[in-house]
């Protein structure tokens, strides 16, 4: 996505290196995950940390903070699945910058998934990325927010691939992109019936049950444009 690197506030440095061992023992990790930390990951960077207490920012029960890790990887990327593993391990959203490469050569992209926190495991979404950046690139402000929450939400909005509704949560969005991901699953098994199909009734029951999905789906990504004073006159 064409979205931006961000210029993380000084007063929220943290810079404290996570051993990779610490993550084992805070989550359940499959031994394939574990040989990818060794072989994606070269460093990890608990870099800052966005709380009321560095930036000023009232906190509540859903995002009490919001912490920026970087990982330096030792090949071409970190894949999602290791992202999850620490993910998971850290009860506050987490939002992470990957680094390649070296001097000049460098590049970093953003990336995160939406994140519930309640008892037990977090819930995340998908995760949603910037693309890659050159690391020395000019970096844009904090976009502005009456809280932490609503920092969270302008953070992820950049970088998720349907825009946000006037007055949506990124949760709830992440719900509607989960909700037509799973659509699309559907839309293309049917699809793929639909040609193989023998019989006629079901051809036609077939058609009509693609046409409800993809209306839904449609419904699920268009915009909702607010109404004007005028339109709503007109009403």
């Amino acid at each position: 996505m064409s979205a931006p690197l961000y210029l993380w506030p000084a007063a929220a440095r943290f810079g404290r290196p996570v051993p990779k061992t610490k993550f084992y023992e805070k989550a359940t990790i499959s031994p394939a995950v574990r040989g990818k930390f060794v072989s994606e990951i070269q460093r990890i960077t608990w870099a800052y940390k966005l709380s009321d207490e560095t930036i000023h920012l009232r906190s509540n029960t859903a995002v009490p903070e919001i912490q920026i890790f970087a990982i330096d990887a030792k090949d071409d990327d970190v894949t999602d699945g290791v992202l999850a593993a620490i993910d998971k391990a850290i009860p506050t959203p987490i939002i992470f910058e990957i680094n390649r490469g070296l001097g000049d050569h460098g590049t970093t992209r953003m990336t995160a998934a939406y994140k519930q926190i309640g008892a037990g495991i977090p819930r995340l979404s998908s995760y949603f990325t910037t693309d890659w950046h050159r690391a020395n690139a000019t970096r844009a402000l904090l976009p502005p927010a009456l809280d932490l929450s609503g920092l969270y939400t302008s953070l992820l909005a950049p970088i998720l691939p349907i825009a946000l509704r006037p007055g949506e949560a990124s949760s709830d969005a992440s719900g509607r992109m989960e909700l037509g991901r799973k659509l699309e699953r559907e839309i293309a098994a049917m699809d793929k019936k639909l040609r193989t199909e023998p019989q006629f009734n079901r051809k036609v029951e077939l058609r009509r049950q693609l046409r409800d999905r993809t209306a839904a789906l449609n419904a699920l990504t268009e915009p909702i444009t607010p109404k004007t004073e005028e339109s709503l006159w007109r009403s």
